[in-house]
């Protein structure tokens, strides 16, 4: 079949699916009534289902008062028992696989169960969709006439007890359909390489010779392979080596901080950025619109969600909201109850809602990756904002950083201590610090309040890493490689000073 007909063919059913999303859209809370029933009906005879008599549950209420929110540490008994063959304990359906995930905040991994639903119905759906929505607003898409350029995790897949493990991308590329693996580049073999430092390489000798008009993965680990590809080319910029690239799907860390330095290496005023965020546990919101920055949160995946606000987060006084109760602009820990059996599961990330008809939102971080030390609730999007318009005024360029709290002593007021490695440095440190902490003065009135003549935080601290401190950092952890990242902001100085011991850090 000859290519435009092949990307007419497959633009057309992509874009099928669009009147099942306007009908959430327009039912959002009906929609999410009727899934989590069907989540506990599909469960009443689970080991779960029958301690907490699902047969008699009939109203969330009932739901949210017998069924207790969760902690991956609380549901890890259960799921060992699955990982050993035991089924039906969660779910009715067999779970094989595990989506293994270290995240960024514990050493020890977590397995993540993953069931043949929510392969289908959430991730695969998710990717279908991420597509669909894309082209419903690029009618003139080209996409299919080429091939998509994937940067997954760099784990193999391993077998225990009859039951398989490795990153989410590896699970879904091992599963993935055949249409889907013919569209994409590396291969199956190249995107599955374990050894980062391998990896790399391989995946550069095979994509240059490709016609990529898309790719896909983390921000900061596409960055470090765009440009070795570029140096490997001598190539000036990515559209000189793919004349056709038309959009970049993009998810895992905040794209503001690298933003600048993506309009450098593609200077072309009309490519598209499209925002995703996904995780092991789900496939869970989309980029709905061209140029936006705020996600359509999906409800028809399998996945009933709930929301904690951030101000009673783990407190006596914790609350648990479901969708029609949540608010514009306020921080919440995510609750999720999936078709892989997380029963009022918390991820860990928080989300702000920018819209409320439909739906949408925005990632602000990580309910462990904030700082609150000094009552100033520090959070990811506030540094990463702030990062962002640092280096515009500046003209500099942030390849990571990460940030933790000087303690008070003595007499000493506390402030916060940065490690940042910077692509370019700026001409004039000082200044690219004075920007930093107005703006996320600007950003956060608590941080503006602990701020106001210095009296309780004194100004922020910046050590300058030297070239290449955070991958080292990341190699000597084993988590080089697609989906892992640098830890951004913790209450805690284990991080930072993992990062200054490693190596001498110039102090400005």
């Amino acid at each position: 079949m000859p290519l435009p007909i092949i990307n007419s063919f497959a633009s057309w059913v992509l874009k099928q699916r669009i009147h099942q999303i306007e009908l959430f859209i327009k039912y959002p809370n009906e929609v999410q009534e009727e899934l989590l029933m069907n989540l506990i009906r599909a469960s009443e005879y689970t080991i779960v289902g029958v301690e907490y008599d699902y047969v008699s549950i009939n109203s969330y209420a009932t739901f949210a008062e017998r069924v207790p929110v969760s902690t991956y540490e609380e549901l890890q008994p259960m799921i060992e028992r699955t990982r050993k063959g035991e089924q039906n304990v969660f779910w009715d359906s067999p779970i094989k696989w595990f989506a293994k995930s270290s995240g960024t905040t514990n050493a020890k991994s977590k397995f993540i169960p993953v069931s043949y639903e929510a392969l289908e119905d959430c991730h695969y759906k998710g990717s279908k969709d991420l597509l669909c929505l894309y082209l419903n607003n690029n009618e003139n898409s080209e996409m299919f006439l080429g091939k998509s350029l994937r940067l997954g995790g760099s784990s193999q897949i391993y077998e225990d007890n009859d039951s398989f493990f490795g990153d989410l991308s590896a699970i879904l590329i091992e599963n993935m359909p055949l249409w889907a693996e013919f569209s994409s580049t590396p291969n199956n073999k190249i995107s599955l390489m374990s050894d980062w430092e391998t990896k790399l390489p391989a995946i550069i000798n095979e994509v240059k010779n490709e016609n990529v008009t898309s790719f896909a993965g983390v921000p900061s680990w596409m960055l470090v392979l765009m440009n070795r590809l570029l140096e490997e080319t001598g190539k000036g910029n990515l559209l000189e080596l793919w004349p056709n690239l038309e959009v970049y799907f993009h998810g895992g860390v905040s794209f503001e901080p690298y933003r600048e330095q993506y309009q450098k290496i593609l200077p072309n005023k009309d490519f598209k950025y499209y925002e995703i965020y996904n995780a092991s546990e789900g496939f869970f919101a989309i980029q709905d619109l061209n140029n936006s920055n705020d996600l359509l949160l999906m409800l028809d995946y399998g996945i009933f969600y709930e929301f904690i606000p951030m101000d009673t987060f783990g407190t006596p006084n914790q609350k648990v909201i479901r969708l029609a109760q949540v608010e514009l602009f306020t921080n919440y820990a995510i609750v999720i109850t999936t078709n892989s059996g997380l029963w009022r599961y918390m991820v860990g990330d928080t989300v702000r809602f920018t819209s409320l008809n439909p739906y949408r939102i925005r990632v602000t971080g990580r309910t462990k990756h904030h700082i609150n030390v000094f009552g100033e609730e520090l959070m990811v999007e506030n540094t990463d904002q702030a990062i962002a318009r640092a280096c515009q005024i500046t003209k500099t360029e942030v390849v990571d950083y990460t940030v933790a709290p000087i303690f008070m002593k003595d007499k000493e007021k506390g402030a916060h201590e940065w490690v940042i490695e910077f692509k370019k440095n700026p001409e004039n440190i000082s200044h690219f610090q004075e920007i930093l902490d107005e703006t996320i003065q600007s950003l956060n009135s608590d941080y503006e309040a602990k701020r106001y003549n210095n009296m309780t935080l004194n100004p922020l601290k910046i050590n300058i890493a030297r070239p290449n401190l955070f991958y080292d950092w990341l190699k000597e952890n084993d988590k080089l490689g697609g989906q892992h990242k640098i830890p951004r902001l913790s209450n805690q100085r284990d991080y930072l000073e993992q990062l200054k011991n490693m190596q001498e850090i110039v102090n400005q």
